[in-house]
């Protein structure tokens, strides 16, 4: 487990703040090692025992406040604030309770960008069958998105058979409507469907992606 160099600007080693195991008292529960979620504590031959000291993190004795028969003690607090005076460190800490209020300010615009982005539509699939032969569908999908914030990529035409798609059977046709200035793109839609609609086509399905 890393050991922390510096606590608030005070080296860790000059901070004799970690747990001190009775091993007469201590019963083994391995409560402590399980707690403590800076790797302080091993177990050996059923007793706790503290293998990385200066892991502890200062002020924290959790684990001696969960020992169910009092067998690890800590430093009077005292000491800590003694330091904490000595040290003058408070100067350092309202810089980094700015630091840390910036940060997490930052995380939470990122957080709600993202979110935001995430709401929008900005591409889809369509899915449309019908026939195709007679029909000007992908000119007038062509004429659609001119001078429009949005572009028809990924068609993929399939007719069964040329004789079939002579005779008027009906084909499939797969497209995405995306946009090209990374802008929400729903209203365009409508005339998408609009232009479907008007050519007798089917509306297999419509797909955010």
């Amino acid at each position: 487990m890393k050991v922390e160099a510096l606590w608030h600007g005070i080296p860790r080693k000059d901070i004799p703040w970690f747990p001190a195991v009775s091993a007469d008292k201590c019963i083994g529960c391995s409560l402590c090692y399980v707690t403590c979620g800076r790797g302080v504590f091993e177990m050996e031959n059923n007793k706790a025992i503290v293998r990385n000291p200066y892991g502890c993190m200062v002020g924290c004795s959790t684990c001696g406040a969960v020992c169910p028969v009092e067998a690890i003690d800590f430093p009077s607090r005292q000491l800590v604030w003694k330091l904490e005076r000595e040290h003058k460190i408070f100067r350092l800490i309202r810089q980094e309770a700015r630091d840390k209020k910036a940060k997490l300010s930052s995380e939470l615009a990122r957080a709600q960008a993202e979110d935001a982005v995430a709401k929008l539509t900005m591409r889809v699939r369509f899915e449309v069958s019908g026939e195709f032969g007679e029909k000007r569908f992908l000119i007038q999908l062509e004429e659609l998105v001119k001078d429009r914030p949005f572009d028809i990529v990924g068609l993929r035409l399939d007719v069964p058979t040329v004789k079939g798609a002579a005779e008027k059977t009906p084909s499939f046709l797969a497209f995405e409507v995306t946009s090209t200035n990374q802008e929400d793109i729903s209203e365009c839609l409508s005339s998408v469907r609009e232009v479907i609609r008007k050519n007798s086509l089917v509306l297999v399905s419509e797909t955010k992606i």
